[in-house]
């Protein structure tokens, strides 16, 4: 029979020890009565530093016999399997659907409807992993930007120049559906178990390009640098018409858009089509960037060198009324040029599958409300981002990042020099005040809730911490309107992701994706 132990706590002292043994040894029952352990969920718990353990959820299998003598034990109960096992109905509409965009909720939508034999259409403004990744190196190396192919635009969607973070706020079976596919496709076994997961960027790009190889094998068609631009509604149908390298009219009655949080363009023209949208609240602010031994300690204490590269998550209320929060940390990382626009500056944090890199950053954002910006339109927040990323630009006259040190942007000066912490932002850096690229409220929350970060984890206002600007893009400040049927105010369009306003992160993405493409097949049976 297959128990499950709960919180089953192992001292670091006895981390390499095998898991049969202390078992065996702490239940008291023969290692002979015990079968396969299977590790469902890992964590480091370090809340207090003296005593660090890495604590477990087990399934165990065991011999029938013994279960009446560890029953009574409050971490033991009866395993019940609860793995979802997804149906594929076979597609009986009339006309393929189209997916636009393969970031992580076009790419589990293309991924379930390609299994129901829909022979999906996937529509990619950027280019294919491989070119692409070429294109961001030549952004990076000299300065030249495709504008439908960077780290925001191409196969993979932004997340794939990321940490590959699989963490999410959301509660859903699918979800480990969803991390076992990602195994499936090559990325590692470890993010089954791990309890805060991820792929890191180096295994996340092989793993979309094998997921997009499968599909077309199955049936799905992609078309690369090309580009949704416009549809013509019909009868019973819509026709897609698409610019770059293929030139498309494509009919369908099911368009599936995942447009991703920086296709500004093809919001605007939705927009003026009539699509209903609301403005939604969104959020800036800076990458802090503070050495990885250092974020490390803080979290672990003296045991930090023989534990994994430390995460952490903060949040500060103000008096003001604003939230000061951060975001996307990137333990062991980097930070990015991630703008998808000539003269503009955007950031974001990348880490790789080791996250073994001197630094470790995370975005520092504040609350970015409706009233902050809504003037004349609904897509005021699109036009609020894009003036502060050119003002950023403006001001280094370049794609230099504006900079400054954690001791002089709390005191309000500007740095000189760079001190202990070596900023990794790959185009160079000016140091600059940052009210010259951020409105003054975000500044002003930043430099007040940095010092109260600093009580939840004393040593983080370290004043050689480097503050990089801006980010602006966490997630997409408008949100396209669907009913419960996931349409869109136009019958045959499902908006989906981040883009769409419904997701915020590769798990939630990816999730939104597959539900979509699960209820359009319920409800085409």
């Amino acid at each position: 029979m297959k128990i499950k132990i709960t919180n089953y706590k192992v001292s670091l002292s006895k981390k390499d020890n095998p898991l049969i043994n202390l078992i065996s040894k702490d239940l008291k029952i023969n290692k002979a009565n015990i079968h396969n352990i299977y590790v469902e969920k890992e964590s480091v718990d370090a809340r207090h530093k003296q005593n660090i353990y890495i604590s477990y959820n087990l399934i165990i299998d065991i011999d029938d016999t013994i279960f009446d003598k560890i029953k009574n034990n409050v971490n033991v109960s009866i395993y019940n399997d609860e793995k979802v096992v997804l149906e594929y109905p076979l597609w009986k509409e009339k006309y393929r659907p189209v997916i636009v965009g393969f970031g992580p909720a076009g790419i589990f939508a293309a991924l379930y409807l390609t299994r129901c034999k829909a022979n999906p259409i996937i529509l990619e403004r950027g280019s294919d992993m491989d070119n692409r990744i070429k294109d961001v190196e030549n952004f990076i190396n000299n300065k030249i930007i495709d504008e439908n192919s960077n780290i925001q635009f191409g196969e993979g969607g932004a997340g794939t120049f990321s940490d590959g973070k699989l963490t999410t706020n959301v509660k859903d079976k699918l979800l480990t559906f969803i991390i076992q596919e990602f195994v499936n496709y090559g990325a590692p076994s470890n993010i089954l178990y791990e309890s805060k997961p991820h792929i890191g960027t180096d295994y996340l790009r092989k793993v979309i390009k094998n997921m997009r190889l499968d599909m077309e094998k199955n049936g799905a068609t992609f078309y690369f640098n090309t580009k949704f631009d416009d549809y013509i509604e019909n009868k019973d149908s819509i026709t897609v018409k698409t610019t770059g390298v293929n030139k498309l009219e494509l009919v369908t009655d099911h368009l599936i858009l995942g447009l991703g949080h920086s296709a500004r363009d093809t919001l605007k023209m939705l927009y003026d089509k009539n699509i209903k949208m609301e403005a939604k609240a969104f959020s800036m602010g800076v990458r802090i960037e503070h050495k990885r031994d250092k974020i490390n300690e803080i979290q672990y204490g003296k045991a930090y060198k023989v534990l994994p590269p430390a995460s952490y998550k903060l949040v500060a209320h103000l008096n003001s009324g604003r939230s000061v929060y951060s975001f996307c940390m990137c333990p062991g990382g980097t930070i990015m040029a991630s703008t998808s626009e000539k003269n503009s500056i955007v950031t974001n944090g990348m880490s790789y599958y080791a996250r073994d890199l001197e630094n470790s950053n995370a975005a520092l954002l504040v609350n970015v409300n409706p009233e902050d910006f809504v003037k004349n339109s609904i897509l005021d927040g699109l036009s609020y981002q894009e003036f502060y990323e050119r003002k950023a630009f403006e001001f280094s006259k370049d794609y230099r990042a504006p900079i400054n040190l954690c001791k002089e942007f709390i005191e309000g000066k500007v740095a000189t020099e760079i001190r202990s912490v070596k900023p990794s932002y790959p185009m160079g850096y000016v140091f600059a005040d940052f009210k010259e690229c951020l409105p003054d409220y975000v500044v002003d929350s930043l430099r007040e809730a940095i010092p109260l970060f600093d009580k939840k984890m004393h040593g983080y206002n370290d004043p050689d911490a480097v503050l990089t600007g801006i980010e602006t893009r966490s997630s997409c400040p408008v949100r396209i309107l669907r009913d419960d049927f996931r349409q869109s105010s136009l019958k045959y369009i499902y908006p989906i992701g981040e883009g769409a306003g419904y997701a915020g992160g590769i798990s939630s993405a990816a999730l939104d994706g597959l539900k979509t493409a699960i209820s359009i097949c319920e409800k085409s049976e």
